[in-house]
């Protein structure tokens, strides 16, 4: 397996001492991954069902995936719910992906930086492959969220300063080698596990894709998953079609839509899972946003909560930073960017009871 720069077309050897991104400081995919044909899938094998799209054999898994997708009539919209995870979140897809590589390559040792979901997930399934794992954090993360970190038995590193801080202190770590860089914003094997989420949906659609997704947008992990899985399907003749893939950010931390639309101030401290100044892959982001034909918008913190309470009242029983997509929805039908009419998913990624 190779691993390759999109930006300025360097390869390198995938294996246990790859580099986490490019001497040119951008990330690292996999290249000349099958595509394979059109075939039966087996849903009792979870997301591993699609195996043959992976970069790595299920070597650590929890029976994840084909998550619920259920009509959401008061948003004339399908719900995804990929908050019913092991971990209660969608992170879960990236993490039995990157974890199962790491164990094949014979890591004993993962670094992740992230006091939310994606360290929670990380910590779980290294767990379950007897991997030791670091999680850096926010010097002031809050208990409810290291909980879950400390109890899969990982250790939460607490760093002084900005989230970019932890991140730098965690980066500093993997090139003293310390560990192996396990993140959920620059492996590629996190992003070919959140692939999934099109496999699924395509396969319980009956390989009938959207006209649109909505799917809130932080570092991107799971709208560029998204944007790659429905891609892979359709160059492999599953499907005819790729959906407009729409993104939600939070006010006062949206990299992407501001570099759509003029900044609009506000602020959204709700939506905390997705305050990423900078996301990792920004440029692919935009690009896949460009081939879709979609946007990038952002939501305020009032909105937010009134569109959490909606979700509560329904019966969906998500975190806050799940309730900016079918609020971004409402918006998006409200600019007429999405039809009355026309067929749209929308992902809540995250549990209500991780809060």
């Amino acid at each position: 397996m190779t691993l390759e720069c999109r930006s300025c077309g360097r390869t390198y050897a995938a294996g246990a001492d790859e580099p986490w991104r490019c001497d040119c400081g951008h990330a690292l995919d996999f290249a000349n991954r099958t595509l394979p044909d059109p075939g039966e899938v087996d849903a009792s094998r979870g997301l591993w069902a699609f195996a043959d799209f992976l970069p790595t054999t299920p070597e650590v898994t929890l029976g994840e995936g084909f998550t619920p997708l259920t009509d959401a009539a008061d948003w004339d919209a399908e719900f995804k719910l990929d908050f019913v995870f092991p971990s209660g979140s969608y992170k879960d897809r990236g993490a039995t992906v990157l974890l199962s590589r790491a164990a094949s390559l014979g890591v004993e040792r993962v670094l992740e930086d992230s006091s939310g979901n994606a360290g929670a997930a990380v910590a779980q399934y290294a767990a379950r492959a007897g991997i030791d794992a670091d999680i850096y954090v926010p010097a002031d993360a809050k208990p409810s969220k290291l909980r879950a970190i400390e109890a899969a038995g990982a250790t939460p590193v607490r760093v002084e300063g900005s989230r970019g801080d932890v991140t730098d202190a965690c980066i500093d770590a993997v090139e003293a080698g310390e560990g192996w860089y396990a993140s959920h914003a620059w492996n590629p094997g996190f992003y070919a596990g959140t692939e999934t989420f099109a496999y699924e949906l395509a396969v319980q659609r009956d390989m009938d894709v959207p006209d649109a997704v909505v799917l809130p947008l932080g570092h991107g992990t799971l709208f560029l998953g998204a944007y790659r899985g429905f891609r892979r399907l359709r160059d492999a003749g599953w499907t005819d079609s790729v959906p407009r893939l729409y993104g939600v950010q939070a006010a006062g931390v949206a990299p992407i839509a501001n570099r759509l639309h003029a900044d609009e101030g506000g602020e959204n401290s709700v939506a905390d899972g997705i305050q990423i100044a900078d996301p990792a892959r920004a440029g692919q982001l935009l690009d896949a946003i460009k081939a879709t034909n979609g946007d990038a918008i952002a939501m305020d913190a009032d909105t937010t909560r009134e569109e959490l309470e909606r979700l509560h009242d329904h019966g969906f029983y998500c975190e806050p930073t799940s309730a900016v997509a079918p609020a971004g929805l409402r918006a998006y039908r409200e600019r007429g960017d999405i039809g009355a009419g026309e067929d749209v998913v929308v992902p809540l990624t995250g549990s209500g009871l991780k809060t």
